[in-house]
Order: structure tokens, then C-alpha cells, then sequence
């Protein structure tokens, strides 16, 4: 089974964009650590990229799961493209096949900053996850819990968007959104939905309870049974509510319902908004380049799942 998700950029607008782009910035050159062979423009980025990798890797791992990860049997092939005039983005593959995880392999690209502070964080949260689950997530919590850990101004972008989705009627139902296992043809709202859900529940009760829920959900789909268990919500239609009524306020900071402080250093910084009540295989995992989306807006069409005033044959009924 091939999952690699569609690129939301076009092929050839970015090669032509590499054309532009200085010979030497596009030059390799190496460097290797005990998880990571990278080739990157000059031997400097390359050692800072492997060497932040390498922190990165460690940090991540005991953040999300309590715990650092063991050397892999071969290191993950990094592939940087840096250049001021590149957009932040990545891809990484990797394989399952009877709870085992291998042939890692990751691209990044952007701005020095964006990489070191984003696209790497992003991709290696990736390779954390299929560590951990050892098996492929629910495309919102794989996309969304990477999403959180990038930097401020990359999570903004993904803020900004939401609203532009939710007032074009570009929301994701959270019924079909759950049971998504493959990118969708729009794959940029179900970035943006997905880190704003992650985030919402995280803000609620923490990584720990969000790592346990996904894991109970996979055991057997039955996620209104696992929201109801870890969030004590009935069924995903009131969970969406409850998510959809948080945005509309502007996404505040909330007190954590099991009484321990907010641990992820993301921050949701925007003002209120007026929405509308809203196996063996080969696997990819990517971050698009946000500065390429461009969200569709205006008025929030009749019918939408976010459109409260119309209800008839809607998720709202």
C-alpha cells in the first residue's frame, strides 16, 4: 500500500523556483550522527542539522512518550534544501511490517530557521509516533500532533487557514475526519482542523491522556467509545461542538482538567472569530509548505457541516 500524500505545491512551480535558486545552495555536502546521515548545502548546515536532529530525536521522544528511543539499526538519510526563498516543507517514508519500523528516509527544505525550528521538529515527530504505535495513525493526529511542535509563526499560518476553511464550508466533519487512514484530495484543511483539534485537547488534559486516547482508539475504530473514556464526551459530534465552540471564542488557554500545568510551548495567540457553529507498507508522513495554501473565504456556504443556520442534512441535526 502505497500512502504517500499528494504534494499540495506544483511540481513545476517549484522547479523553476530551484532554477532561480543559487548553484551553491543546492551543493551537498555531509555529515553523520548515531540516527542521521545528512546532506545539506555546506558541511556547517549539515553538521547543525544532524546535531539538532539528534536533540530533537531525544527531546520529542521523552516529551511525547515518557521515554527516549533506542538507536535505530541504520541512521535516517536527511536531504536538506536551504535557501531564504524556499518554502518550509518536508516528507518522511518509513516502513511497518510486523510491529517493526525501518527504512527511514527524510527530505526537508526552507529557510535555515524554518528547518531547524520547524520542518525538523515536524518530520522527527513523525518517526517518534511510528516508533511508539508501530503502526500508521489517524491522518488528523499524526499531522496535528506534528504541527504543534513547530514554531510559532509556522502554527499561525495553520490558525489563519482554519478560519479561512471553516467560513468557505472546508471543515471535515469529525466523523469522517477519525476515519481517515489516507490524505484527502484537500489536504490542507485537514492540516489545519487537525493540529486545532490536537491542540485543543492537549490544552485539556496533556500529552499523556492524547497518547493514550489515540492508542485505545486504534485498537478498534471505535473512537465515540475512546472520546467518551479519555475526554468524557458522548459521542464525536459533541466533541466537535465543544472544539468548534473553543475556535469561536479564539482558541483561549484552558485550565487543564486534570489540574497539572499546560506543557506544550505552543500558545494559540488569535483573537475571537465569528465562525459559524461548527501492515507492511510503505508510509509517508509530510509538512506542506504553508506559505503556498491559499484558503478560500467569504460568506460560509448554505449547507455547510459549519453553517448552524442549516441543518437539514447535516452533521448539526
Amino acid at each position: 500500500m502505497d500512502a504517500r500524500r499528494p504534494r499540495a505545491t506544483a511540481t513545476a512551480a517549484l522547479a523553476a523556483l530551484l532554477l532561480l535558486i543559487a548553484p551553491a545552495a543546492l551543493a551537498t555536502s555531509g555529515y553523520r550522527t548515531a540516527n542521521f546521515v545528512v546532506s545539506a548545502p555546506s558541511a556547517e548546515l549539515a553538521r547543525e542539522i544532524g546535531e539538532t536532529a539528534e536533540i530533537l530525536r531525544k527531546q520529542l521522544a521523552v516529551e511525547w512518550t515518557g521515554k527516549e528511543m533506542p538507536n535505530w539499526p541504520k541512521p535516517c538519510p536527511i536531504k536538506a534544501r536551504v535557501h531564504p526563498n524556499l518554502g518550509a516543507g518536508g516528507q518522511t517514508s518509513f516502513v511497518f511490517d510486523r510491529g517493526q519500523v525501518f527504512n527511514w528516509d527524510m527530505e526537508v527544505q526552507g529557510s535555515r530557521e524554518r528547518v531547524l525550528d520547524s520542518v525538523l521538529p515536524h518530520e522527527i515527530t513523525h518517526t517518534v509516533f511510528a516508533c511508539h504505535f508501530r503502526r500508521p495513525l489517524p491522518r488528523w493526529a499524526d499531522e496535528g500532533a506534528c504541527t504543534t511542535v513547530e514554531d510559532r509563526s509556522e502554527i499561525a499560518k495553520q490558525e489563519r487557514m482554519l478560519i479561512g476553511f471553516l467560513k468557505a464550508g472546508d471543515g471535515i466533519p469529525f466523523s469522517r475526519m477519525f476515519a481517515m487512514k489516507e490524505y484527502p484530495a484537500k489536504v490542507l484543511p485537514l492540516y489545519a482542523q487537525g493540529h486545532s483539534l490536537t491542540q485543543f485537547l492537549l490544552e485539556r488534559r496533556g500529552k499523556e491522556t492524547f497518547m493514550a486516547f489515540v492508542a485505545d482508539g486504534m485498537q478498534d475504530e471505535n473512537w465515540p467509545r475512546a472520546v467518551k473514556a479519555h475526554y468524557e464526551h458522548e459521542n464525536l459530534l459533541e466533541l466537535q461542538l465543544a472544539w468548534n465552540d473553543w475556535v469561536r471564542v479564539g482558541r483561549p488557554r484552558l485550565e487543564r482538567e486534570d489540574g497539572v500545568g499546560l506543557a506544550s510551548a505552543t500558545r494559540p495567540a488569535s483573537q475571537p472569530v465569528q465562525v459559524a457553529a461548527a501492515t507492511n507498507s510503505v508510509y509517508s508522513a509530510s509538512l506542506t509548505p504553508a506559505e503556498s495554501a491559499k484558503p478560500a473565504s467569504g460568506a460560509v456556504k448554505s449547507g455547510s457541516i459549519y453553517d448552524a443556520s442549516n441543518t437539514s442534512g447535516t452533521i448539526w441535526r
